[in-house]
């Protein structure tokens, strides 16, 4: 039948997704952690944490946990924007429209985000150290360039730390590590279905702007909309991004875009939602896959979205995947 036609596909397509990202290192078996502070607040505890990824350099996250909460919790993997830090996650700028933490926590909800490669804590750490400081472009430039010369992508280079994060919930005593959810933002949620398609332990996906196809993207001209860190060598060589939003079926995926956002035509998402809801249909799941697109809206994280977003990590959302 068709859905055990596409699982056959479906490997050759991971496959081919993990091949294209490049030659990644394989993730440490036995994490190096630095727990910076641990600090009781209003609700909650929050960890300040560094992790070794032992190729090159130590990526800074925070973790939230909720407090007085019996037996393990669910967790929340929070990934910020291009231009943005895990502070955005954790509210701490309050000019951000990405926090998430508070909202997340107060409904029982654990929450980590690291910083990535050329962001935040990481800026002053490539290979120019603190001469590429004060521009995160040319630091993630010339990251881009290194990995190049050892045959891997500056993308799957982020996607490995992303994993590494999961790996260390596993270490942690309080996280339901069966209740895995990913959010993000722009380059955070183009971070989150990616990261959802090559790692099972993702059971739940809210990705909000970054819900693009590439050959639209490329009619509409507007490669510029994105940074170097996107571009994974060799893709169109293959397939289009509903083959890698494919994979995270028939897991809860939600998709939260605004019409006036430059680099996401709505003619690509259009073809997205039908590909990937012909995707869900073959596993009888069509209510897991949902795309929102808002009219008159541009690059944002609305209260409107947030709320929208909650109850797809509750409920069956990730329950049901582990129950059943």
């Amino acid at each position: 039948d068709n859905v055990s036609a596409w699982k056959k596909e479906r490997l050759k397509v991971r496959e081919t997704v993990q091949q294209l990202l490049g030659a990644i290192p394989a993730r440490p078996k036995h994490l190096q952690v630095k727990t910076l502070s641990r600090e009781e607040k209003n609700g909650y505890i929050l960890e300040r944490f560094m992790i070794d990824n032992q190729v090159d350099g130590w990526i800074p996250g925070y973790l939230a946990i909720p407090s007085g909460v019996k037996g393990k919790v669910p967790v929340v993997l929070g990934m910020h924007g291009h231009g943005s830090t895990k502070e955005n996650i954790f509210g701490s700028d309050p000019a951000t429209h990405q926090n998430v933490m508070a909202l997340l926590v107060s409904n029982g909800y654990a929450v980590i985000a690291i910083d990535s490669y050329f962001n935040g804590e990481r800026k002053g750490t490539g290979p120019a150290g603190t001469m590429e400081m004060q521009s995160r472009a040319d630091q993630e430039l010339s990251q881009f360039k290194i990995n190049l010369w050892f045959g891997r992508s500056l993308w799957g280079m982020q996607l490995r730390d992303e994993q590494i994060a999961l790996d260390y919930l596993a270490t942690r005593p309080e996280i339901d590590t069966d209740r895995i959810g990913v959010e993000g933002m722009s380059m955070g949620s183009t971070r989150a279905w990616w990261l959802a398609a090559i790692d099972e332990r993702v059971k739940a996906v809210v990705g909000v702007a970054c819900f693009t196809r590439y050959k639209e993207l490329i009619e509409q001209r507007e490669l510029r909309a994105h940074g170097i860190y996107y571009f994974v060598p060799g893709m169109l060589n293959h397939f289009d991004t509903e083959a890698v939003m494919g994979l995270i079926a028939p897991r809860p995926f939600l998709v939260l875009t605004g019409d006036k956002d430059k680099g996401w035509p709505v003619s690509g998402m259009r073809v997205l939602e039908k590909k990937l809801g012909e995707v869900y249909s073959l596993y009888n799941e069509k209510d897991r896959f949902r795309s929102i697109i808002y009219p008159n809206t541009g690059h944002v994280f609305t209260d409107e979205m947030k709320i929208e977003m909650l109850p797809w990590f509750a409920g069956d959302a990730i329950i049901e995947l582990r129950d059943g």
